[in-house]
């Protein structure tokens, strides 16, 4: 087959250039995710609770109130009161209300999401080598470096993702 037939039938596969890396984008996504989600079944845990729990736990002793976590959060949580319910009823992490403005709740991790997070430790670092592991230094950089750039123009100002906000190095 020759380049130019290659060609032809990768345009009629795809709209744009765009909607190829986009699709590449999103399989990519399917596998790794499958593979994380093996991790986690068995501790009855999603990645986003695991997320919560990672978050909060770089933030103890300090609370973080439940908008703070979710802006941290590296993928939006539509529903936070049922994902926190769900942790806090595990007893992995604990709610307060200030009494100054109740509408404010601070979540912290507890010691039950702490052990949890460092029986997971092991296990995650495996997790991201079978899904990431067989590509080298070099090509980690700049796949983070093109997952940014791609995703910049999409975060809101001020969120710890937004790559514009920051100084170059």
């Amino acid at each position: 087959m020759t380049n130019s037939s290659t060609s032809r039938r990768a345009a009629r596969r795809f709209d744009s250039a765009a909607q190829e890396a986009y699709l590449h984008l999103w399989r990519t996504y399917d596998r790794l995710k499958a593979i994380e989600d093996e991790l986690f079944e068995p501790f009855k845990l999603s990645a986003q609770q695991y997320n919560a729990l990672r978050l909060l736990r770089s933030a103890a002793p300090e609370a973080l109130t439940v908008q703070g976590l979710a802006t941290r959060l590296i993928s939006r949580a539509p529903d936070m009161t049922r994902l926190l319910d769900r942790l806090e009823e595990r007893g992995l992490i604990s709610r307060t209300r200030r009494s100054g403005n109740r509408r404010i709740v601070d979540v912290t991790i507890t010691d039950a999401g702490t052990d949890l997070l460092d029986e997971l430790a092991e296990r995650v670092r495996k997790c991201h080598d079978r899904q990431l592991g067989h590509l080298s230094e070099a090509q980690l950089k700049s796949l983070v470096e093109l997952l940014s750039a791609a995703r910049d123009p999409h975060e809101e100002p001020g969120s710890p993702w937004h790559i514009s906000d920051k100084p170059n190095p």
